[in-house]
């Protein structure tokens, strides 16, 4: 007679990916050949019903404790501390017990990669969690608070102690760039935009703001002009080819075929519509949002719109132009939420409203994890505002 425990392993831990944590929890009790399936690492059954919740946002006790239980494999936390909120990982879950290996791993898949530069002399445990708490908010120095928590402070808070100055970058018309810094307290990325705009005499025209990419705690935006140039000498190459990475096809390019759903999307899974094997693959470091999890390929679903207007622009001969400014923008609780009536997802909508004033350093290594085809396509990286835009 044929039973369920008689079917292959493989075809078990597929079926059992289909439930839910707490069902996997009771089925782990039921015979020692299902124990054995759901804690193999190579299995996995967890994978499923672990990025459903991540999806979701909505975690529980269950799931607070996942890391109490050693039929997870250990797998699973990267994940989670790659994608869960802040305040989950901070407040609500029992931290897993990882070697350094994996919370370096952790690290780099959350945050961007001038971020290491708090790392300083700690573990990467350190780095990553916080040591202690304070109710009172001292010095972040003293009491030793890292990365996530800084990110957690910063985006429920308009404390800026951690991080006195910003830095952020610009693709200029003449093919450099430069980093830029400027004091947290006084960061306005639509002000500081404005300014280029009049020194590059492009005041008149709109602002033009793309979300280059998003990741669990920060998202990269691109303030730029769109406008039909007299002349080549104001058209900014760099710009376009930022949002336009070589040998990946736009939207419309793409054949509409089924896909599966995005929280069952493998991590492992190349894009299938990449033209070329030459093309620049999935970012694995640090890791996209799900909304952006096929970067710097198109993601469906509508929080990918770097292409906005490209098809209706295309034939007026609309380029970008003058200089661009790009910036980390801090992703807090409200960061999402509409605020107005206005189109939802470009332009001002993206920096004004709740939620959206809160800014984190980027740098030139997170320039180079993001895009990397631009590296040999800059002149010159100047620190500071230079000369020659």
């Amino acid at each position: 007679m044929l039973t369920f425990e008689s079917l292959p392993v493989e075809l078990i831990s597929d079926i059992l990916g289909e439930t839910d944590i707490q069902s996997l929890i009771v089925v782990s009790g039921l015979s020692r050949r299902l124990r054995e399936i759901i804690s193999d690492p190579a299995l996995n059954p967890w994978r499923r019903p672990i990025l459903r919740r991540l999806h979701l946002g909505e975690y529980g006790t269950d799931f607070a404790n996942l890391s109490l239980r050693m039929i997870v494999p250990k797998y699973n936390w990267i994940q989670i501390m790659s994608k869960a909120h802040p305040e989950f990982l901070l407040f609500e879950a029992t931290a897993p017990n990882l070697n350094e290996h994996e919370w370096d791993e952790c690290f780099r898949r959350r945050f961007l990669p001038s971020w290491v530069y708090w790392k300083k002399s700690s573990s990467w445990r350190t780095a990553f969690y916080k040591t202690e708490i304070s109710l009172c908010m001292v010095s972040f120095s003293v009491l030793g608070f890292r990365v996530l928590y800084r990110i957690w402070h910063r985006t429920h808070s308009p404390c800026t102690a951690d991080e006195a100055w910003t830095r952020y970058l610009t693709l200029n018309r003449n093919g450099t760039a430069s980093q830029v810094e400027c004091t947290s307290r006084n960061f306005n990325p639509v002000a500081m935009f404005n300014e280029l705009k009049h020194q590059n005499n492009l005041l008149q025209f709109e602002t033009a703001i793309r979300v280059v990419v998003q990741f669990a705690d920060v998202r990269v935006l691109a303030f730029g002009v769109r406008n039909t140039p007299k002349t080549s000498f104001s058209v900014n190459d760099n710009a376009w080819l930022l949002l336009h990475p070589p040998k990946v096809r736009l939207p419309n390019e793409i054949e509409e075929v089924p896909t599966e759903e995005p929280d069952m999307i493998e991590d492992e899974v190349e894009d299938p519509t990449v033209p070329d094997p030459t093309a620049p693959g999935r970012l694995r470091y640090p890791t996209p949002a799900l909304g952006h999890r096929k970067y710097p390929m198109y993601t469906p679903g509508g929080l990918d719109r770097r292409w906005i207007n490209e098809f209706e622009l295309e034939h007026s001969h609309v380029k970008w132009v003058g200089n661009m400014m790009l910036v980390a923008q801090l992703v807090g609780p409200h960061t999402m939420e509409p605020w107005s009536r206005s189109p939802q997802l470009q332009d001002s909508d993206l920096v004004v409203g709740p939620g959206r004033n809160q800014y984190a350093s980027l740098c030139w290594e997170d320039l180079s994890a993001i895009a990397p085809w631009l590296d040999e396509q800059i002149s010159k990286k100047l620190e500071g505002v230079g000369l020659g835009h």
